[in-house]
């Protein structure tokens, strides 16, 4: 039976009152950290000493999802930040079996993020390095965007990859999740949920994060 794991994406949080926000989702797995640097993607958002002061105020691990450009150089400040699961994009790392043996290393999960037009057969060979692999099912950079459909085919064949190398890899999708569009990605394999503006513009978001858990569960079945 799959484990289903809902994280929570602040981006679309009031950034003003994080520990007010992410005490509203006390249910969720992990809470998700869009770390974004302006260049990689056309958006900017925290650095280590937010994600910082974010996991001094919550007992829930940090999942940082890294959409920088340096990201082999800046992804361990992110494990000195606090987060339990660092997230960096294939397209940005230079060294990434390096990079997620170094992120390994300093104790947290690591985790490899390919956007919605790379193919992730390239990487068949790595997926024993990593302990989550973060398929984009929208263009990273912002939230709020519709889910892309064209993604599904890469979730089915990124989990039959990691049967056939039998490893425990989990995987995340992330962009455009919500009721209507978890049950899809949990049928393609997928078993790690980042939602934001499902939860978040939701009346009650911890709930929400319920109703999306027994959404994707049913449909893992």
């Amino acid at each position: 039976m799959t484990h289903i794991q809902i994280t929570p994406s602040i981006l679309n949080a009031d950034f003003a009152r994080l520990g007010e926000e992410v005490a509203r989702i006390g249910s969720a797995d992990w809470v998700h950290v869009d770390v974004m640097d302006n260049h990689f993607v056309p958006n900017l958002t925290f650095g280590p000493t937010m994600v910082e002061a974010l996991a001094r105020s919550t007992d829930l691990p940090l999942d940082a999802h890294l959409m920088i450009e340096d990201a082999d150089r800046e992804a361990l400040a992110y494990v000195d930040a606090g987060c339990g699961s660092v997230t960096f994009h294939v397209e940005a790392a230079k060294a990434p079996v390096r990079l997620a043996r170094e992120i390994r290393a300093a104790g947290a999960r690591a985790s490899m993020a390919l956007k919605p037009a790379t193919p992730v057969d390239p990487y068949e060979d790595l997926l024993p390095e990593l302990d989550m692999l973060l398929i984009m099912t929208v263009e990273p950079g912002f939230g709020g965007q519709k889910f892309l459909d064209l993604c599904l085919p890469k979730i089915r064949r990124a989990r039959e990859l990691m049967a056939k190398h039998g490893v425990e890899t989990w995987l995340q999708v992330d962009g455009g999740v919500s009721l209507e569009t978890i049950e899809r990605c949990a049928e393609a394999g997928a078993d790690v949920f980042v939602a934001g503006s499902a939860v978040y513009s939701s009346d009650d978001p911890d709930r929400m994060i319920g109703e999306l858990r027994a959404k994707a569960a049913s449909a893992a079945g």
